[in-house]
């Protein structure tokens, strides 16, 4: 389908976060075996870093994630362009690739290297404004509209949309390990609930909630309305958000993994999932597991879709969630059933953006 260069080509992918691990690891070895050498680069981020050696995926590490405060995200960015700069400079890549990476997409404009854009969150409009008009091409979703992109600055002819939301790269063709619950120490008969918290430090999400944590008042409602009946696994995003549910312990009322797990064969093997926004949400939808949202911030293009087409379900009321978790719970295998057939169709029409991506790089090349 994609003709092989004649020599030796440089591919240059950046991978900020564990979404981007999942949706580069295939795509590294597709271009691998058309012969073209990738370089992967990443940055100090604990779950990159631990999802990066389970998936057994080669990176260099260069600077580290800037936190919650805007100082620290602007000077961690800062020097981080700077490195990559070296990196690049000296390895000489034909084309870099990252799913809306700042600093790969600086460096590379700076340096005449084109840049390959993915982002599927318009949302975050810090991240796409100094992205996606550095960028020869964007790559996305066919659920986000073209003049969500435009005001950014790019050529709508420039965009090029696949049929499909992103998980599916690494949900195609995928089957759960059983041993997941065993290392959590959990029981197949169980009833589990799984927790994914909001981006706290994400940009987007500063200025509406200040940093404060709501997944623990979506925590405390659930054990509140919920009891010893279920059990409650949280998977944080970031090493504060560990410390936080460490110290708080809530009784030993839940189970809180030290490093990063296959959160696909998790949700295989769970009731509910209840997310604070993101690619966990989606991720879970196409699952088929039923799926309830408090992210914090205005629904997304993408939770949108969802919505529309009864898969997910936005509540932002601890007390209210609560209590409809409870209510799915008591008729879950009715409920869990209509979500696999509505699940089953989504995924059954989408294309892979492996091979969109890929086809977009030999086209470069």
């Amino acid at each position: 389908m994609f003709n092989k260069p004649e020599k030796e080509t440089v591919v240059h992918i950046d991978i900020l976060t564990p979404k981007q691990v999942l949706f580069f690891e295939k795509i590294v070895k597709t271009l691998e075996d058309l012969n073209i050498k990738v370089l992967v680069t990443s940055r100090r981020y604990r779950e990159v870093e631990q999802l990066l050696e389970l998936k057994r995926l080669k990176s260099h590490i260069v600077g580290s994630y800037g936190g919650k405060s805007l100082e620290g995200k602007l000077v961690s960015s800062s020097k981080r362009i700077i490195e990559l700069t070296k990196l690049l400079c000296k390895t000489k890549p034909k084309l870099s690739i990252s799913h809306s990476s700042p600093e790969a997409a600086r460096a590379s404009f700076g340096l005449g290297i084109p840049h390959i854009c993915v982002n599927d969150s318009p949302h975050s409009e810090a991240v796409a404004k100094l992205t996606v008009p550095l960028s020869e091409r964007l790559l996305t979703p066919y659920v986000i509209p073209l003049k969500a992109w435009v005001r950014f600055g790019i050529n709508k002819r420039m965009v090029v949309r696949y049929r499909a939301l992103d998980p599916i790269v690494w949900l195609k063709d995928f089957k759960p390990n059983p041993k997941i619950l065993g290392q959590l120490g959990v029981s197949v008969d169980e009833t589990i609930v799984v927790v994914r918290p909001e981006e706290t430090f994400a940009s987007y999400l500063l200025k509406k909630t200040g940093g404060k944590p709501f997944y623990l008042k979506v925590i405390e409602s659930l054990l509140k309305v919920l009891g010893g009946d279920v059990t409650l696994v949280v998977l944080p995003r970031y090493e504060e958000q560990l410390k936080t549910l460490k110290r708080r312990t809530f009784k030993g009322r839940i189970v809180v993994p030290e490093k990063v797990v296959d959160a696909a064969s998790l949700l295989s093997y769970s009731s509910v999932f209840v997310g604070g926004g993101g690619t966990m949400n989606t991720e879970a939808v196409m699952l088929g597991i039923p799926t309830f949202s408090f992210h914090p911030g205005t629904p997304t293009y993408v939770e949108k879709f969802l919505s529309r087409r009864g898969l997910l379900e936005r509540v932002t009321n601890p007390k209210t969630l609560a209590k409809k978790v409870a209510k799915t719970l008591r008729e879950i295998d009715r409920v869990k059933r209509v979500y696999a057939l509505k699940a089953k169709k989504l995924v059954l029409g989408m294309e892979d953006p492996v091979k969109v991506v890929v086809k977009t790089v030999s086209s470069f090349l």
